[in-house]
């Protein structure tokens, strides 16, 4: 029966090593969970707000679309110039162009949302579509 009677503190050390090791997993843990949820209610606040400015920009398309029709007939009848025809086709081009990018900003939350819930996919697992043979 062999023992130590004297370690000179080394098995405390080792508890208390291990204790140390412990907290300071649980620590990380706790950050990482606190992060991904920082990160799913930021992900769901952007959609929220894309989803209110995309109606605004709907409604902002429709009413350009609008002064392009009322600005061409206008021109049709003589009453106005063609710059102002021109002028309306930028502002409801500018208009659509703006609705695609809150679209993408939406489909951009909607991807990391999926992700700081914990899912997700891998590039390798779609298809890869094949190459357009008219162009």
């Amino acid at each position: 029966m062999l023992e130590t009677i004297f370690d000179g503190g080394r098995r405390r050390a080792t508890s208390e090593g291990a204790r140390a090791n412990y907290d300071a997993t649980v620590a990380s843990y706790r950050q990482t969970t606190l992060v991904a949820f920082q990160e799913v209610e930021d992900n769901l606040a952007a959609l929220r707000i894309l989803e209110h400015e995309a109606g605004q920009q709907k409604d902002a398309v429709a009413e350009a679309q609008r002064g392009v029709e009322i600005f061409t007939n206008r021109y049709q009848l003589g009453a106005d110039p063609y710059l102002q025809v021109v002028s309306a086709e930028t502002i409801a081009l500018e208009n659509e162009r703006n609705d695609v990018d809150i679209l993408r900003r939406r489909m951009d939350a909607s991807v990391l949302l999926i992700k700081a819930l914990g899912g997700g996919w891998t590039f390798p697992s779609y298809p890869r579509s094949a190459p357009c043979a008219d162009l």
